[in-house]
């Protein structure tokens, strides 16, 4: 085994140790902490006087006090009352001093791009977590080698756009520009080809330097990164991306539910991989898995982030997944097991009781282990079948373990026709395979996750159905919004308005190709 390696991986887990000193903190405690720090830092920006942080920060039951003196906010809120005056050049508005960096989100809603403020702190935050992951790496089958060699961190352009005072771009780009020092001999594809502005010129570039790369780890969204070796494989006219980068052992994903590509990313692979779950957003860094074999990933509690959770349920979030009036938090010690909560968030970046829009459950309460279910505003519920992004990645993952395809991406909308609804589905297949032989499974497999749709599907929900098309339309979809590669995601339920859009132009590229 390699010296350097050995001696990499004894220096992790003495950072292990470092970074996780108060680990046998209670999490409530970590994170009375965390609020604690939060306030009094933000004590005199705008918003911390306009809410009296220094007379909360008195207070013997302060996360009591900070759930009922200060509303819950979701962006439109806080960026038409806050937000908007940073990138105006006000200082102090929400966080401490000047923004200097807005990371562009627009989700996968079809929305505008929002503007998230990364401040210092943030920066510094996402940093820690992800040194923090990388040291998680000694509890995996890695073999030391791993620690030398290159690490492919496939995000969107690091070239931001300077607006004002301030710059704004991908988040994978905002960092890009901020990696430390002792990670830059071993950070690929380097800054010259991270500032190439289009998916296409930085994947071109990839593909050119691939052969002179060394490459152990990759980070990235599944979709992307499958994009990206799949191009490589195809260029060089190999079997495997292994007989490019032979020591690629671990793969760090986020952003989307992995099991749908794993078929997609096996195909691809001749040699035993790691996956790590990540959960990263514009917003922050928010867990990631500590332990192989356990799908849950751990809440990051220390530091920078102040964690509430609404149980998601019609009593809390209406049919378009909006909060209704200003319902009752939970703290991390309130908690249950196996519940559905959408998560507020208050952080270092000046983010205060902010509704993030996604979806988690808790699998592990002592380890404040999780996953990750779905978004608020993107579940299925025209008929009372409350169907999640879960209850989706699951039937699909069904899907293709028995019939033995990948199924790369997927989108579905409720469709409404006489009276009756149902639910229209589009899968992109690396293979084209009939309709027919989908529609039972998947039926069935939802029936059998979710006993609300079982019983809507007795009544009021139609038979859904199914379209297999191309996975190059679903790219080129992207490619039209503006939204190839980075954080980008397709979403997996879309609205009825972008739907018909999305048909038409799926008509459109299947005519024209079978023309």
């Amino acid at each position: 085994m390699n010296l350097l390696g050995n001696l990499i991986q004894r220096g992790i887990l003495i950072g292990e140790k470092f970074v996780d000193y108060n680990n046998h903190t209670s999490p409530k405690r970590k994170q009375e902490i965390v609020l604690k720090g939060l306030l009094r830092k933000a004590q005199h920006t705008t918003f911390g006087k306009y809410y009296d942080f220094k007379e909360m920060l008195k207070s013997d039951e302060l996360m009591n006090a900070f759930r009922q003196d200060i509303p819950v906010f979701d962006y439109n809120t806080i960026y038409e009352k806050w937000w908007h005056l940073s990138l105006h050049n006000v200082d102090n508005v929400t966080w401490p001093g000047k923004i200097k960096y807005f990371a562009l989100s627009s989700g996968t809603s079809g929305a505008p791009s929002k503007y998230i403020p990364i401040s210092d702190e943030m920066s510094k935050f996402m940093r820690r977590a992800g040194r923090k992951m990388f040291f998680t790496l000694n509890h995996f089958d890695v073999n030391p080698d791993v620690f030398t060699k290159g690490m492919l961190m496939l995000g969107g352009t690091s070239s931001l756009k300077k607006e004002g005072k301030y710059f704004s771009g991908d988040l994978s780009g905002i960092n890009a520009n901020k990696i430390p020092g002792w990670l830059r001999p071993y950070f690929k594809h380097g800054s010259r080809i991270s500032r190439l502005k289009t998916w296409d010129e930085r994947i071109e570039a990839i593909i050119k330097n691939a052969p002179n790369w060394d490459i152990s780890v990759i980070v990235g969204i599944p979709s992307w990164v499958q994009l990206m070796m799949e191009q490589v494989v195809s260029h060089y006219k190999v079997e495997s991306i292994h007989d490019i980068w032979p020591h690629l052992r671990v793969f760090v994903h986020g952003g989307v539910h992995f099991e749908p590509f794993r078929k997609g990313f096996d195909k691809i692979m001749s040699k035993p991989m790691v996956y790590m779950d990540s959960y990263l957003a514009s917003e922050g860094f928010f867990g990631f898995q500590h332990r192989p074999d356990h799908k849950g990933m751990c809440l990051e509690l220390q530091k920078g982030i102040y964690y509430e959770f609404i149980p998601f349920n019609e009593s809390n979030f209406d049919e378009e997944g909006n909060l209704k009036n200003n319902p009752s938090s939970l703290t991390i010690d309130e908690i249950k097991k196996g519940i559905d909560y959408a998560m507020i968030i208050s952080t270092c970046a000046g983010a205060w009781r902010y509704l993030l829009g996604d979806t988690i459950r808790f699998i592990n309460l002592d380890r404040s282990e999780f996953i990750i279910t779905g978004r608020t505003k993107h579940y299925l519920s025209v008929c009372g079948e409350h169907l999640s992004v879960d209850n989706m990645n699951q039937a699909i993952y069904k899907i293709s373990q028995e019939l033995n395809i990948s199924i790369k991406e997927f989108t579905v909308s409720a469709i409404e026709e006489n009276g009756k609804f149902r639910h229209s589905w589009y899968l992109g297949c690396e293979t084209m395979i009939s309709a027919d032989n989908i529609l039972p499974l998947l039926d069935e497999e939802l029936k059998r996750v979710n006993d609300d749709y079982c019983a809507e599907r007795k009544s009021v929900l139609g038979q859904p159905e199914i379209k297999v098309i191309p996975i190059s339309i679903f790219y080129k979809w992207q490619e039209k919004q503006g939204k190839m590669g980075g954080q980008n995601k397709f979403p997996r339920v879309m609205k009825t308005s972008i739907f018909k859009e999305w048909e038409s132009f799926v008509y459109r590229n299947t005519t024209s190709a079978n023309g």
